[in-house]
């Protein structure tokens, strides 16, 4: 009788809602959640998927002997989901508008999640606000707001939010079209605001948006990094003008497992 291979072990780094001003019960606490859908994708295959938490230094609780490094040693990939804006600070400029601002709180949980998997050589992907963080450890920059600064692109984010799609251009020789060369879909679902600007050290472009925003990235070194823009968690497999998300999904497991 053949041993069951052992599931591969995925951390997803937590969206941070933090407590609401004059807000009761559970709004006067910090929730730290899984969007459903991206934990769903992540569990798709033979695989763990499990929650990193962030403990702040002045919580309430006194933070334990256990650091992230030891859920880098322990884990055997990372992904970073989608949420709040990456904060101007954390790329050495002011935010234009106070809501764009974004969460310095959950920039730094997870600039530290990608410094301490880095360290491990563990593989890294990340999804639309997670791609951005990316390319801001590497020390590129973001633009704050696509249609003010990029007025003459298309629409990236709108009211529909996960039924929003546009089309997307894989660079030549990239991983992407090495995955999906086959494939018909060239479309994915869109939903964000902020985008490349700088690109960070050592990363380069994967896909792009008709109007040039970058949509995909990867780091050049021998670890696995991998960012993209949009939502593959919301991509139907039935639909064959989206992208297909497998092909991704499954390299980055099958870096996971080594």
């Amino acid at each position: 009788m053949f041993a069951r291979r052992r599931p591969v072990h995925i951390g997803l780094s937590a969206r941070i809602f933090h407590p609401e001003a004059g807000g009761t019960g559970l709004r006067s606490k910090t929730l730290q959640v899984l969007e459903q859908s991206v934990a769903q994708w992540a569990a798709s295959r033979e695989t763990l998927v499990l929650m990193i938490p962030s403990v702040l230094q002045d919580g309430a609780l006194q933070r334990s002997s256990i650091r992230v490094r030891d859920y880098a040693a322990y884990l055997d990939g990372l992904i970073l989901q989608g949420g709040a804006d990456v904060s101007p600070r954390a790329y050495g400029e002011e935010p234009l508008k106070p809501e764009w601002s974004g969460d310095p709180v959950r920039d730094a949980y997870e600039l530290e999640l990608v410094h301490e998997f880095l360290e491990a050589g563990k593989p890294i992907l990340g999804i639309c606000r997670g791609m951005q963080l990316i390319n801001v450890a590497f020390g590129g920059s973001l633009y704050q707001d696509i249609p003010t600064l990029l007025p003459e692109a298309i629409a990236h984010e709108t009211p529909h939010y996960d039924r929003h799609r546009h089309a997307v251009v894989l660079a030549e020789g990239s991983w992407l079209q090495r995955w999906n060369g086959a494939l018909p879909g060239r479309e994915v679902v869109s939903v964000h605001h902020q985008a490349v600007k700088r690109l960070g050290r050592d990363l380069m472009v994967e896909a792009s948006a008709p109007d040039g925003v970058i949509e995909a990235i990867r780091h050049t070194g021998r670890t696995f990094v991998y960012g993209v823009q949009w939502h593959p968690e919301f991509h139907a497999l039935d639909d064959p003008a989206l992208l297909d998300p497998t092909p991704m999904l499954d390299a980055f497991l099958a870096a996971a497992r080594g």
